[in-house]
């Protein structure tokens, strides 16, 4: 009896030895993150507008983590193919998704059959910026505010043409028109530099831009942005109206995070969230997104996650007054 129960408290200790050890091992190798290349994924082109807030990031987080940090780029389909690539990666942290929280959210009612719930397939851990989008004319077009191209839009009726390539751009655009009683044609691209041609060239009329893209190409002298849809105007471009100062109720503030697949661990969601708050944290990057139309937005993991889903709630509405057909 006394050998039976020796053995028995042997293979318990070993057993107990074992569970330590895993332990041990599991706490190591979280406590080691990051031990290799972190990928951030940007839903549009090399070049884009996007893709250059997502490089900034990308250098600052590699500096402020010290850790290899690329950047893939995987554009199209709404960004769905970014957003599904992330959510279906491995949730180590190591695929991490920066984009604009509005138009995934949007996607969810825009598209019949989502490819993936942004909410529950995915982990919004982290906010970077709060920023609107834009109407923007080319630079040398007659009209100088909002009112005189919804003046000339209206004449031209469906002879009036307008580009757009984002979810959040589209929703501004469609609001816009049915405030106005326009019925200005929707031209689709693929990237908003797509459209730079045709809008420069006057083949469309307006349109409807992410602040990235429109204030450098404002910069440039290419455009002329004429409202922005926020409430308030653009820190980095003050002098530049807002839909409601114009007469137009519009106040669609969109706002850009940081996601990862939904079963990533806690103590790795919260060292990502505090690299991207410590880089926000910091006057060069509050200088940098102003310059890019938009401010610092800095949250904790679960304020992020709540916003994704109040985000989806809102675009449910959006999606309903502009009357988008379902892709």
């Amino acid at each position: 009896m006394k050998t039976w129960l020796r053995r028995i408290a042997q293979a318990t200790a070993a057993l107990a030895m074992l569970a330590a050890a895993q332990v041990t091992s599991v706490t190591a190798a979280r406590a080691a993150y990051p031990e290799q290349t972190i990928t951030f994924i940007c839903a549009f082109p090399a070049g884009s507008g996007a893709d250059v807030l997502v490089r900034y990031f990308a250098d600052k987080v590699a500096k402020t983590a010290n850790a290899t940090v690329i950047v893939e780029n995987k554009p199209g389909a709404l960004s769905n193919i970014a957003a599904e690539y992330t959510a279906r990666s491995k949730p180590d942290g190591y695929t991490i998704f920066v984009h604009s929280g509005n138009s995934i959210a949007g996607n969810m009612w825009i598209m019949k059959k989502p490819p993936i719930d942004v909410v529950t397939d995915l982990k919004t851990i982290a906010t970077v910026n709060k920023q609107a989008f834009v109407i923007a004319v080319t630079k040398d077009a007659p009209y100088k505010d909002l009112k005189e191209l919804t003046a000339a839009m209206k004449e031209k009726g469906e002879a009036g043409s307008y580009a757009v390539n984002a979810t959040s751009g589209k929703v501004l655009a469609e609001v816009y028109k049915q405030i106005t009683g326009l019925n200005t044609v929707a031209v689709q691209y693929k990237t908003a530099s797509d459209s730079l041609n045709d809008i420069t060239s006057g083949a469309v009329d307006f349109g409807s831009y992410d602040p990235v893209f429109a204030l450098a190409q404002q910069r440039e002298g290419r455009l002329r942005i004429l409202g922005v849809g926020a409430a308030e105007r653009i820190k980095g471009a003050a002098d530049i109206p807002t839909f409601k100062e114009q007469g137009y109720d519009i106040d669609q503030l969109g706002w850009w995070g940081v996601m990862v697949a939904k079963d990533t661990p806690d103590d790795i969601v919260n060292t990502i969230n505090g690299w991207f708050n410590t880089v926000l944290a910091t006057p060069e990057t509050q200088k940098f997104l102003a310059d890019q139309g938009g401010e610092a937005y800095i949250t904790t993991p679960a304020d992020a996650q709540a916003l994704m889903a109040q985000t989806v709630k809102e675009w449910e509405e959006y999606v309903r007054i502009a009357k988008i057909p379902q892709q």
